[in-house]
């Protein structure tokens, strides 16, 4: 019996479960990681810009270039370890090397990134940031004491995270370099893998927060615009419970906002819905780190909670509006539309009676030109009947006049019937 068969995507999709691994890291150890974006255009282009990008990066240090195809890959970069990761908007690239510079947070770190490569990649960059992963001190005020230094106070995340495996702190602000700032104390006894989850997840959340925050430049772009179509189809509302302005104008009118309203819609719409993603993204990674409280501290999710969630309901606040926008437009415009349906059936059955009216006057015209003819044709049929019956008139004692009297009012008769016969044949 030959095996079975079996369906050509198998391997493919169940490689896809394993298709981004978590890093393995050491402690102490220092990450910097970048994120680039293709322009809003290029969302759909080939892809090979960014295999190419990678393959120069990888070609500086003589390393093995990915496979064809490949959506992910690693490889050793001198004492560097990348990860290089491809998404539907974006690449993002890790790096992570055993050890920690004497200066927290060091720009000279983030130089494994070559300044001509930086240049020639394919997009822009949409985050970048520097992990410090350190062990943790017994004494929490050492921690503090650290993050008092490296990070904004008014704006700083810390939680005690994996069942207090680590304490990760964050202000997501962007430092004189150009990078956010991120830091994490793990416990002595917290293995490697779990290390490398935990970065891994503090990447993900930074990331994914600047790319759903393009929702919200998006959301707040076509606020004047959203605001100013509202004004006008409200305008346009209004002449339409009035009948100063002509139906078939108020139509064109409307048509216009609607069109534009369905446009900006359809812009919008992968922008909107892109938003959600990324934002069920972050609360999700968030959830995963099982934060507690570090006392005297907001955790990340209070942070997002107050910072970030508002800017998330403004985009699904103007995605909604927008919705209800072209909603409105469209029913006034069937409205509208049935109105002058109304007004042109009312036009065509004034017409219609004005038709009737003309054919009735026709018939009665026609039957007074039937009259006329007979008495026409009747005239010529007495004549030639008369001219025919003379020679009789003499020998049976007749005059002329006598005998056209006589045959009158019978051609007369025979004539009026022949025309009615001939009028019933042709209806």
């Amino acid at each position: 019996m030959p095996p079975i068969q079996d369906h050509p995507l198998r391997y493919q999709l169940a490689n896809e479960l394993h298709a981004r691994p978590f890093p393995t890291m050491t402690c102490p150890s220092t990450v910097v990681y970048l994120a680039i974006k293709q322009p809003e255009e290029a969302v759909h282009r080939d892809r090979s810009f960014d295999i190419a990008h990678l393959v120069d990066l990888l070609d500086r240090h003589g390393a093995a270039h990915p496979k064809p195809g490949a959506t992910h890959h690693s490889a050793q970069l001198g004492r560097h370890m990348l990860k290089w990761e491809q998404h539907t908007e974006f690449v993002s690239y890790t790096l992570y090397s055993d050890g920690v510079s004497q200066r927290a947070f060091d720009p000279i770190d983030f130089e494994v990134f070559p300044t001509d490569w930086l240049e020639q990649a394919p997009g822009q960059r949409i985050t970048s940031l520097m992990v410090r992963v350190l062990p943790r001190p017994d004494d929490s005020s050492q921690i503090k004491a650290s993050l008092q230094d490296w990070l904004v106070p008014e704006s700083m995340a810390v939680s005690r995270v994996l069942d207090d495996n680590a304490v990760v702190a964050g202000d997501f602000r962007i430092d004189p370099a150009g990078h956010m700032r991120f830091a994490a104390f793990v416990n002595r006894e917290t293995g490697s893998r779990r290390i490398g989850r935990i970065v891994q997840r503090l990447c993900e959340i930074e990331t994914y927060r600047a790319m759903s925050m393009l929702g919200f430049s998006r959301a707040r772009s076509l606020s004047p615009t959203i605001g100013g179509l509202d004004t006008h189809l409200s305008e346009i509302m209004v002449e339409m419970t009035g009948s100063s302005v002509p139906a078939e104008q108020t139509l064109s009118h409307l048509l216009t906002v609607s069109a534009e309203l369905e446009a900006m819609a359809a812009r919008a719409a992968f922008r909107f819905g892109a938003t959600g993603a990324y934002e069920a993204l972050v609360n999700q990674r968030i959830s995963l780190l099982r934060e507690d409280r570090l006392e005297g501290y907001q955790t990340f999710s209070e942070f997002m909670l107050r910072r970030y969630e508002p800017a998330m309901r403004t985009v699904k606040s103007t995605e909604k509006r927008l919705a209800t926008l072209a909603d409105r437009a469209r029913r006034a415009g069937e409205l509208l539309r049935t109105r002058v349906d109304v007004e042109r059936s009312a036009q065509n059955q004034a017409l219609l009676e004005s038709m009737d009216r003309r054919a009735d006057t026709a018939l009665r015209l026609q039957h007074t030109v039937e009259g006329l003819s007979v008495v026409a044709i009747s005239y010529y049929a007495v004549s030639l009947a008369s001219y025919a019956l003379y020679p009789l008139a003499g020998p049976i004692g007749l005059s002329k006049g006598m005998m056209t009297g006589l045959i009158t009012l019978p051609v007369v008769a025979l004539v009026w019937f022949a025309v009615r016969r001939i009028r019933k044949r042709l209806h």
